[in-house]
């Protein structure tokens, strides 16, 4: 299988030659992807070198001129370090554009925190009309990549993993899938979280529902669910749990889900990366297992709400 960045490239360089509008922007990282796609749009493929808030003010000064810009770095260096120029450059001058980031919470431990982004998505909370995506699969992350490509003049995030699902999942961008069905309340599973989440709940009596775009937030499904929960048997007035696993920091979408839940009872747990820093490298998999969010201690900590 190859992986969501490789994806990427593959599938922004044939975006590009169908769509005269788009333009990609990159920082030195991902260039190789592009060599061909630059070779055959040099206006378009455009390598600011290391300089990540350049990056962000050459996709919004095209956007300005009518282009598609689709920007390109880890997500450090995406979002947190050139955050003003997001804020300004995009959000200020009411243009919209692609960031497509890489290396999300942990993907490359080595790299050390620098190269770590858990706040990501909460920092882009900060700012307004945000689509956010987290594909768990490269497939996935085609489908959101080019559903983020058409769309129009919109911001959108699309925030890819080294950590990938086995399988992908038949997705509608801007909705939860509902992967199974239980009445002993809601679990929903953020992109590459899922397959940790299922064998978590392996023999508990869940629903799990599957997101992969996170901002708006689907607040339709949640409340269709926890409204099929109460009449499958824990009776109109119970308090309906629902248990948030996220691949970033933890707690980022409580406040979505109080929200779409405000005039029902309610508990929510959010699960994600704590704010205290891991000051450790090691693996993809030793970060889950030191964050709490592999399969068993998602199980502990699953059931033990639950009860």
């Amino acid at each position: 299988m190859d992986t969501m960045r490789e994806r990427f490239a593959v599938t922004v360089s044939r975006l590009l030659d169908d769509d005269p509008r788009l333009a990609v922007v990159l920082a030195e990282i991902g260039k190789d992807g592009f060599t061909d796609a630059a070779r055959a749009h040099p206006d378009r493929v455009i390598n600011v070198g290391i300089r990540e808030q350049l990056l962000v003010g050459v996709g919004g000064g095209l956007a300005l001129t009518g282009m598609r810009p689709i920007l390109h770095t880890f997500a450090s260096f995406l979002v947190e370090r050139p955050f003003e120029q997001v804020k300004l450059d995009f959000g200020h001058q009411g243009v919209g554009g692609v960031l497509v980031s890489a290396a999300g919470s942990y993907d490359w431990p080595a790299g050390g925190y620098t190269h770590m982004a858990p706040g990501d998505v909460a920092l882009l909370d900060t700012l307004d009309g945000w689509t956010v995506h987290v594909p768990g699969h490269p497939d996935e992350a085609e489908a959101l990549l080019r559903d983020a490509a058409a769309a129009g003049d919109d911001s959108v995030y699309v925030r890819l993993s080294a950590h990938s699902n086995s399988t992908p999942r038949d997705i509608d961008p801007g909705h939860f899938l509902t992967v199974r069905e239980g009445r002993g309340g809601v679990v929903i599973a953020v992109g590459p979280m899922l397959d940790s989440v299922l064998t978590a709940v392996e023999g508990l009596d869940v629903t799990v529902l599957y997101a992969t775009t996170v901002r708006p937030f689907d607040a339709r499904t949640l409340r269709a669910t926890a409204g099929a929960r109460a009449g499958a048997g824990a009776g109109a007035g119970a308090a309906v749990d629902v248990v948030l696993v996220e691949p970033y920091l933890a707690g980022t979408s409580t406040a979505a889900v109080n929200d779409a839940l405000a005039d029902r009872p309610h508990r929510v747990l959010g699960l994600g990366i704590p704010r205290r820093e891991l000051r450790r490298y090691g693996t993809i998999d030793e970060h889950l297992a030191g964050q709490g969010l592999d399969p068993a201690s998602l199980r502990a900590r699953i059931s033990g709400f639950l009860r």
